[in-house]
C-alpha cells in the first residue's frame, strides 16, 4: 500500500525576480502548489509603474492573481487555475520563522523574509518538498546555507549552451571536383557534396580540400548548396568567412530574422549597421536599438543632465561604430554625408530599446544590439511586432551578460538561437574571429 501511495505535490517558494523575468511562471509547475510571500507582492508593488518589460510583468502578474481569486481569497490554498490539473496557490502574510532569516544575515530585507516563508513551509509540510526558486544566485545561496532546497526558474532555459548552433559547418576533404562545379555553376546539391553533414535551413559552409575552398549555403527554397559570394557593405569589408556569411544573411531579402553571436571584436554591431545602410532603399527606417543597462546595476536617474545626457553613455558604442563607417569616406563623399542626413531626417534613427516597445514595427529594417541582456519574453514581444517588409537582427554575446537575473541558458538570445534556427526565414551566424585588433584578440583569448 506504501508503494501505490499518491505522491504529494511539492510546494515552490516564488521569489519577486522570477515573476519579473516571467510573468506566467506561476502556470509553469505542473500539479504543485504556489506560494508568493506577502514581501513579493510589495515588492511587485515598487514595479508597477514604467514601460519596462520589468513594469509589465508586474503589473499582469497582480491582474492575474486579481482574476484567479475572482471571489475566493488568496488567504487559502486556491487553484492556481481551475479545472486543468494545475496545483494550488496561496499568499503567505506570516513572515515569522525560527530560525529568523533576518537575524541570521542582521538585516529586515524582503528576501530575508521570503526565506522565513521557505522555512516556516518546510516546517508546517514535513512530509512535502519545499523549493525556493529564484533568479537571484545570492539568494539561493542564502537558501541553501539554512538547509533549504532552492533552485533557478528553468523554463526558457538552454541546457546546452555549449553546443549552441554556430550556424555554420567545416566540410573538409570534399573532391576538388565538387569545388570547381560551385565557382563554375554557382552551386552543388547535397548528394554530388557526398559527405555527412547536418542540413539546416540557411545554414553556411565551408567547403574545403587542402587549399582550395569554397563558401556556400543551404537555401531552403532550391535545396542547394550556393555558393556565398564576398560582398562589401557601405565600403565595410569582410574580413574573414564568418563576417561574409553576416552580410550574406544580411543582405538577403528572403532572411527576415538573423542572429549573430560573438564575443567583442568580431564585427557584429558593425556589420549589421552597414548591412542596413547598404540596404536602406529597401525600407523606410532603419532602426539600431539597445536595452539600458543601468551602471553598477543603478537606474540612470543618478546620471546627471537631462534624458539625452543620461542615455548618451548608453548609446554611444552604436554612435562609435557609425562613425567608423563614415570614416570609410572622405567628408566630402555623397556617402559620408548620406549617412548625416539619414540621420537628421530619422531615417536612420538609434535610440534605447524601451522607447520604441509598443510601437508598430512595419517596413524597418530594425538592429538590436546586446540582444544577450534581454529575457526570452522580451526576444518574443519584439519580434511579434514585426510588420510587412521589417527584417529584424538580433547582436550580442551570450558570455557578456550584464543583469542579475540572467545567465548563458536563460538570456533571449541564447533562447532564440536554440528555438528558431531551422526555419527558412531565419539564419544565425556565430563570429569568433576577433578583427578589431591583435590587442582585442589578446583580451578575448588570455584576460
Amino acid at each position: 500500500m506504501a508503494g501505490r501511495r499518491k505522491k504529494q505535490p511539492k510546494i515552490f517558494v516564488l521569489d519577486t525576480s522570477v515573476i519579473l523575468y516571467d510573468h506566467a511562471s506561476i502556470n509553469n509547475f505542473e500539479e504543485n502548489d504556489v506560494a508568493i510571500p506577502i514581501s513579493v507582492l510589495e515588492e511587485l508593488d515598487n514595479f508597477k509603474k514604467g514601460n519596462d518589460t520589468l513594469n509589465f510583468n508586474a503589473r499582469e502578474f497582480t491582474r492575474f492573481l486579481d482574476n484567479a481569486s475572482d471571489r475566493e481569497t488568496l488567504h487559502e490554498w486556491i487553484p492556481i487555475q481551475k479545472g486543468n490539473g494545475k496545483g494550488k496557490m496561496k499568499v503567505i502574510m506570516d513572515e515569522e520563522s525560527k530560525p529568523d532569516a533576518r537575524e541570521i544575515f542582521g538585516a529586515n530585507k524582503a528576501d530575508h523574509r521570503i526565506l522565513n516563508v521557505a522555512i516556516k513551509l518546510k516546517q508546517e509540510f514535513p512530509s512535502r518538498v519545499v523549493t525556493l526558486i529564484s533568479k537571484d544566485i545570492n539568494l539561493r545561496i542564502k537558501a541553501k546555507s539554512l538547509d533549504l532546497i532552492a533552485a533557478d526558474y528553468e523554463t526558457g532555459k538552454v541546457t546546452h549552451v555549449d553546443e549552441l548552433y554556430s550556424g555554420m559547418e567545416l566540410v573538409d576533404g570534399v573532391d576538388n571536383e565538387i569545388i570547381d562545379k560551385i565557382y563554375k555553376d554557382g552551386s552543388c546539391t547535397l548528394e554530388e557534396l557526398n559527405a555527412d553533414v547536418t542540413v539546416v535551413a540557411n545554414k553556411y559552409f565551408i567547403i574545403k580540400n587542402n587549399s582550395a575552398s569554397a563558401l556556400t549555403y543551404y537555401n531552403p527554397e532550391t535545396k542547394l548548396l550556393e555558393r556565398v559570394h564576398k560582398t562589401n557593405a557601405y565600403n565595410i569589408k569582410p574580413k574573414n568567412a564568418e563576417q561574409v556569411f553576416a552580410l550574406h544573411a544580411l543582405l538577403n531579402n528572403n532572411i527576415r530574422l538573423v542572429t549573430l553571436q560573438g564575443v567583442a571584436g568580431t564585427g557584429k554591431t558593425l556589420l549589421a549597421l552597414a548591412g542596413a545602410i547598404e540596404m536602406r532603399k529597401n525600407y523606410q527606417q532603419i532602426y539600431l536599438a539597445r536595452p539600458i543597462v543601468p551602471l553598477s546595476n543603478k537606474d540612470i536617474g543618478f546620471l546627471p543632465g537631462d534624458i539625452k545626457s543620461k542615455l548618451n553613455p548608453y548609446m554611444e558604442p552604436l554612435y562609435d561604430n557609425l562613425k567608423f563607417i563614415k570614416n570609410q569616406f572622405k567628408e566630402t563623399d555623397k556617402e559620408f554625408k548620406r549617412i548625416t542626413e539619414m540621420l537628421d531626417n530619422e531615417k536612420l534613427v538609434i535610440t534605447p530599446l524601451a522607447y520604441i516597445r509598443g510601437r508598430s514595427l512595419s517596413n524597418i529594417f530594425f538592429i538590436v544590439d546586446e540582444a544577450q541582456n534581454l529575457t526570452p519574453h522580451e526576444i518574443k514581444t519584439i519580434i511579434t511586432r514585426a510588420g510587412e517588409n521589417t527584417k529584424i537582427i538580433f547582436t550580442g554575446d551570450i558570455y557578456q551578460i550584464d543583469t542579475p537575473y540572467l545567465d548563458t541558458q536563460s538570456n533571449g538570445l541564447s533562447y532564440l538561437i536554440d528555438r528558431l534556427h531551422n526555419h527558412p526565414l531565419v539564419a544565425h551566424v556565430k563570429l569568433q574571429k576577433g578583427e578589431r585588433s591583435e590587442l582585442a584578440n589578446l583580451a578575448n583569448d588570455l584576460l
